[in-house]
């Protein structure tokens, strides 16, 4: 009986914590915060390098993803970005977290947190994986001009708040 009555006050408190049922079904998909990395990578013209891709609903975005056990965040993001652009990034800088709980923009209600970061590339060639439709390169200011989701719009804002 004991254990049945602490079921249901956390039942309870699910429900009254939870009231968007977008974020009530996370709750049975996720347990923790999925860590992920990603960045705005500058070519050589100090062009910024920007993905559309269906995850979120068609909105520019970055190249990055999750974390495996026993990797370095900057590992990751090297890896990450060799498997979705083919780029060979380097001078890695860290530059902000970001908690994006339960985002209506992304396909499917996942909390995140972002590790988000800038590199550099020399690379030409972009080769996308399947996760990206099409990609640009623009200026951090044509950046804003493009219809960006919000955690890739808080990290270009952050990037020029900080060049000037």
């Amino acid at each position: 009986k004991q254990n049945n009555n602490f079921i249901r006050i956390i039942v309870k408190f699910t429900e009254e914590k939870y009231k968007n049922p977008f974020q009530k079904a996370a709750m049975t998909i996720q347990t923790y915060p999925t860590t992920t990395v990603g960045a705005l990578i500058f070519n050589e013209k100090s062009e910024i390098l920007l993905i559309k891709t269906h995850k979120w609903h068609h909105k520019y975005g970055l190249p990055g993803g999750k974390i495996e056990l026993g990797e370095t965040a900057e590992n990751a993001l090297i890896r990450e970005f060799k498997e979705e652009t083919d780029l060979d990034i380097f001078d890695i800088k860290f530059i902000l977290m970001q908690d994006c709980i339960f985002s209506e923009e992304f396909y499917k209600p996942i909390h995140f947190i972002f590790l988000n970061y800038t590199a550099k590339t020399i690379s030409k060639e972009i080769i996308l994986n399947d996760e990206a439709q099409s990609y640009i390169w623009v200026s951090l200011e044509n950046a804003l001009l493009q219809d960006l989701n919000t955690p890739t719009r808080l990290l270009v804002q952050t990037v020029l708040n900080d060049k000037l």
